[in-house]
């Protein structure tokens, strides 16, 4: 079995070329008075861990909602792959390969863990009526969703949630929502991921499991782009660290260059970092 065997759809990833998917510039967003991104400029490089930073009302969050198509720039651009996807909705920026992850996880309750799994990709079969009904159709329709079982099985072990599948995703703990919200995710096939502080709330144990994952995945070729307020998990974990700061990018580098830059330590007033 090759390295890629191990993680389910890593087929489908790119690897890392030194290339730049993601390309923001120049992005602004004002609410009323308030200026909440002011002339963000940086790039993300294709199969990269990148580190997202600032202290609270730096702008992190609102630049992950304008870049995912939550909420519309004022001014400046988002260039994925190539395209300018600036202002597109958000299920279009995801068809695309560029997805994101939420501070709190957004599983649907009511459903079982293997239900929230199978509803993750878009496009299927099924989903249009006329396919499902149809002789000619229906075959193909089976298929598919059976390919997606697999699929769904294989991305639960991986995560080591497989013996969670029949259980309501209500009753999970926090730690277990934040790997059904990983696994869904990378249902969709990305190119690549922004993670939310996908550690808020999840115990050591989860916390390191997690960022094990992250790294692996990474390996195989998928691109992250991370937003975590424990900022010793950026500095560890991450190669390139882009600081955020009054809602401009105020520093970028490795974390010995991000730890060294007066800029940097000004703006966290003395914070350890």
């Amino acid at each position: 079995m090759s390295a890629a065997d191990d993680v389910p759809g890593a087929e489908t990833a790119v690897g890392g070329d030194g290339s730049a998917p993601l390309r923001v510039e120049g992005l602004e967003k004002h609410f009323g008075g308030i200026t909440a991104v002011d002339g963000a400029t940086f790039d993300v490089e294709r199969g990269s861990l990148t580190g997202l930073i600032g202290p609270n009302g730096a702008g992190k969050s609102t630049t992950f909602d304008l870049v995912t198509g939550f909420h519309r720039p004022d001014a400046g651009s988002v260039r994925f792959e190539g395209e300018d996807i600036t202002g597109r909705r958000p299920h279009e920026i995801a068809d695309r390969g560029l997805v994101r992850t939420f501070q709190i996880a957004r599983e649907l309750g009511e459903m079982t863990v293997l239900e929230n799994m199978m509803l993750a990709p878009g496009d299927q079969r099924g989903e249009q009526l006329w396919r499902s009904v149809l002789p000619g159709f229906r075959g193909a329709v089976r298929d598919q969703e059976g390919e997606l079982l697999e699929r769904c099985w294989e991305m639960l072990e991986f995560f080591e949630i497989d013996h969670l599948a029949e259980e309501y995703a209500k009753n999970l703990s926090g730690g277990q929502r934040k790997l059904l919200e990983m696994a869904r995710v990378l249902m969709t096939d990305p190119t690549l991921v922004l993670l939310d502080e996908p550690l808020a709330g999840v115990n050591p144990t989860l916390e390191e499991k997690l960022l094990d994952h992250v790294h692996e995945l990474r390996e195989e070729g998928y691109t992250f782009l991370l937003v975590e307020h424990d900022m010793s998990v950026i500095l560890e974990n991450c190669k390139h660290v882009i600081v955020m700061h009054q809602g401009r990018v105020l520093a970028e580098g490795t974390p010995a260059e991000i730890k060294s830059d007066e800029r940097v330590l000004d703006a966290y007033l003395g914070e350890a970092i």
